[in-house]
């Protein structure tokens, strides 16, 4: 007799097999993959910039895989400055000629002329190269008709090369970047005079592993946008002289270092830039630049060291941007008086201690009415906190005009609590007559601040300096 056998399944068992077969009857999904990293419709929007530091960045261009541009900074046309610009430049040089400086003017290609070939064909279409790389050549020639030391950094522009000049989503330059840049700067300073009689010394650069960039670019567009990016992975650099190993003596038979670099976050240790220097010029660099310190802090506070005191450089190298301003006033002004040694051994018209506490002070008063011009006048203010890296001063002028000064250091520097700068001179200024100074004291319910106040004598600024133009 023929036997069935019958297997009973559970529900559970017959739903899956049901859906099952329903599953082999339905077509396959389909998915459509966006980029991940286009800029969105706000990074396009610069009334959407609203913080100081995302309006260095107005506004982002989406370039090539996840290369970012800035229309103002990385694809200017125009490099220039203004009349005072000019001419405060040129008298800048012409002060440090006077302490038997040579100044050697690092002044940076953008990344449209140098990395162009990253842009998407419309914008680079857009982008006037021409204009750029020849306006970019006049400042140059510019800066070169003043006294200046000018490495050509042109060449650089439009380079094809296997390692990128700057970073993709950075505004920083690669190491490899600084690495092209030394040796240009170097060709440059072998041929100065004043290298002539510097101790030569060989230094070798060696990759010693990966950095990791979270760019700056990749930054601000992951604000506005809520987008993020991978890390840029990049060879990272040291120096060290050839000579190392047997030798303890961090600058050989150099002693002091003559050759000195001040400058931006782009002379920083990351980039190794001022190793690079050391390399291709075969001598010793002091590099004192440190990130956060812009235009002028490090050099402001390099000239106000005791090390530049005791032993001023015979070339100091200063590294910045194009989109820096070179007319800012308070800059120059610190500049001149610390060139000048402040008020070191110049005769002291008014001099006080005070001790700062909340709210406004005055520090310094011309009670007697003395004739105190502009022209002739320089402060000088000392606190015994170093750490302080802010001053508010009010000027009053005897015919009842004011001036608010405020100085600020980075605070990524080491400060020593002095700040110097001249009186204002420019335009009907010179002729004004000091009355009092006034600062701002500390925060409420900070801790008192000390700190010794004096008005000093001074030579006037030549008002026969040539602009250069």
């Amino acid at each position: 007799m023929k036997l069935t056998h019958w297997i009973a399944l559970s529900p559970l068992a017959l739903a899956l097999a049901a859906g099952h077969l329903r599953a082999e009857q339905r077509p396959a999904p389909t998915y459509k993959a966006e980029p991940c990293c286009n800029l969105c419709p706000a990074a396009h929007d610069a009334s959407l910039y609203t913080t100081n530091y995302q309006k260095n960045f107005m506004t982002l261009v989406q370039a090539q895989g996840d290369w970012l541009f800035r229309t103002r900074e990385d694809l200017r046309t125009e490099f220039d400055t203004s009349a005072l610009g000019y001419r405060r430049m040129q008298q800048l040089h012409d002060a440090f000629a006077r302490r038997g400086i040579e100044l050697v003017l690092v002044y940076q290609p953008t990344r449209g002329l140098v990395n162009r070939d990253k842009l998407a064909p419309a914008e680079k279409a857009r982008f006037d190269y021409d204009r750029a790389l020849a306006n970019y050549k006049a400042m140059l020639g510019r800066f070169e008709k003043m006294g200046y030391e000018v490495p050509d950094l042109s060449p650089l522009a439009g380079e094809q090369d296997e390692h990128t000049f700057y970073f993709r989503g950075d505004q920083h330059w690669t190491p490899y970047g600084a690495q092209r840049t030394a040796k240009i700067v170097a060709d440059t300073i072998h041929g100065m005079p004043a290298f002539e009689g510097i101790p030569r010394r060989e230094f070798v650069s060696k990759v010693i592993g990966r950095m990791g960039k979270k760019g700056t670019l990749h930054n601000v567009a992951g604000q506005l946008c809520g987008t993020s990016y991978a890390i840029e992975y990049m060879d990272q650099f040291a120096t060290e002289p050839k000579d190392a190993s047997g030798s303890d003596d961090l600058f050989g038979d150099s002693g002091n270092p003559q050759i000195v670099l001040v400058g931006t976050s782009h002379s920083g240790q990351n980039y190794n830039f001022a190793g690079f220097l050391q390399e291709h010029i075969g001598a010793d660099v002091l590099n004192v630049a440190f990130p956060g310190g812009g235009l002028e802090g490090s050099m402001i506070e390099y000239l106000g060291s005791q090390e530049f005191r005791d032993s001023p450089p015979k070339i100091l190298i200063w590294e910045f941007s194009p989109l820096y301003s070179l007319d800012q006033e308070s800059i120059y002004r610190q500049l001149f008086a610390l060139l000048d040694d402040g008020c070191e051994g110049k005769p002291a018209v008014l001099a006080n201690k005070a001790r700062l506490r909340p709210g406004k002070q005055e520090v310094l008063v011309n009670s007697g009415a003395k004739p105190i011009a502009n022209r002739n006048g320089r402060i000088e203010l000392t606190f015994a906190d170093t750490s302080v890296k802010t001053v508010k001063a009010n000027l009053w002028y005897l015919n009842g005009r004011r001036e608010s000064v405020k100085l600020e250091k980075p605070a990524t520097a080491d400060t020593n609590g002095r700040f110097v700068f001249d009186l204002r001179e420019d335009r009907d200024w010179a002729d004004q007559n000091l009355l009092a100074v006034e600062l701002e004291g500390p925060e409420a319910g900070g801790e008192p601040l000390e700190v010794e106040a004096r008005l000093c004598q001074r030579q006037p600024l030549s008002q026969n300096a040539q602009a250069g133009l």
